[in-house]
């Protein structure tokens, strides 16, 4: 199933009509304002207009949201790591109401006191959030990341060590997992550029982190190269990761790799319309979907037929 990160502008239902017009099978948004630390309260019309239009899509259990950027958990400030408490408590509080299933956040960064300290910062901070959202069920969902600087979560080892430690601060493993981001993971060092290298990268993330543990998937081509840890999403087949021949690329390895048969994979890609008018979601869209081998009857909706992976797909 594949989607984009769409704006709530307006309303939160307004994410998934666009998403719909688009011919998506999923959206991933912010439920606020992902750079302020106070948000509005959820109002009951909105909440009913959103689970009124998610369940005509027939879309529960799919949607992803992203926590919003402030949020720094591993942080050695007792003033900004509590604020990163409270607000990911609210993030959690809002998936629940609208019946949101994953929560995707960044692991954040210790700034300079070292990443033992980060990862034991970050399971303190879900040990603290424990007692007010055991009731919710949605899933957190650790993201790899670039890896630059001091931010945590470059390697896979250090996800694999913080989902280990979170559960053992007393979540139950199935309420933590991980988003892979493709365009991450790239710049980081997985190389996956091409089908072979994908294929190594996953069987090295299974080993270390557990594939079925990924519970949902960012696909970004990226303007950096392998291991530059450069941060900056490119349009699929025009980066680093698919420019050379789409079909050959890591993108097709991921796309039909088993264990993300009935994950989201949302789109983080430039926004904006290309010379004709098409959207670039449209166009990054169309060219995941002549990757998929095979159909993919997936959970609820419109099932999307695929088609053998073509070699030349751009």
């Amino acid at each position: 199933m594949f989607g984009s990160h769409l704006s709530i502008a307006g309303s939160m239902a307004n994410a998934l009509l666009e998403a719909e017009r688009l011919e998506m099978d999923t959206v991933q948004v912010f439920t606020k304002n992902q750079q302020q630390w106070k948000a509005k309260p959820l109002d009951e019309d909105e909440i009913a207009r959103w689970t009124t239009e998610m369940d005509r899509l027939d879309w529960r259990g799919r949607v992803v949201a992203h926590a919003g950027y402030l949020i720094n958990l591993a942080s050695p400030s007792d003033e900004l790591w509590a604020k990163s408490i409270d607000l990911m408590r609210i993030e959690l509080e809002r998936c629940a109401a609208l019946g949101i299933p994953y929560l995707v956040h960044h692991p954040g960064s210790p700034t300079g006191a070292g990443s033992a300290f980060g990862i034991a910062r970050i399971a303190e901070a879900y040990r603290a959030l424990w007692p007010s959202v055991e009731r919710l069920g949605t899933v957190c969902c650790l993201e790899n990341t670039v890896g630059a600087g001091s931010t945590l979560g470059g390697r896979f080892e250090e996800l694999a060590e913080l989902r280990e430690r979170i559960i053992a601060s007393g979540w139950p493993a199935d309420r933590v997992g991980y988003c892979v981001d493709t365009c991450h993971a790239h710049a980081a060092g997985y190389d996956l550029s091409t089908i072979a290298g994908a294929e190594a990268a996953l069987a090295e993330i299974d080993r270390i982190a557990g594939l079925a543990n990924v519970r949902a998937l960012h696909l970004n081509d990226s303007k950096g190269a392998c291991g530059s840890r450069l941060d900056r999403h490119e349009h699929i087949g025009a980066g680093t990761i698919g420019g050379r021949s789409l079909g050959k690329s890591g993108f097709a390895a991921v796309v039909n790799h088993p264990a993300f048969r009935n994950v989201p994979k949302i789109m983080e890609t430039p926004k904006g319309d290309n010379p004709k008018g098409t959207p670039y979601d449209t166009l990054n869209l169309r060219r995941l979907r002549k990757l998929v081998a095979d159909p993919v009857p997936i959970m609820g909706g419109r099932p999307r037929r695929g088609r053998a992976p073509n070699p030349s797909a751009r």
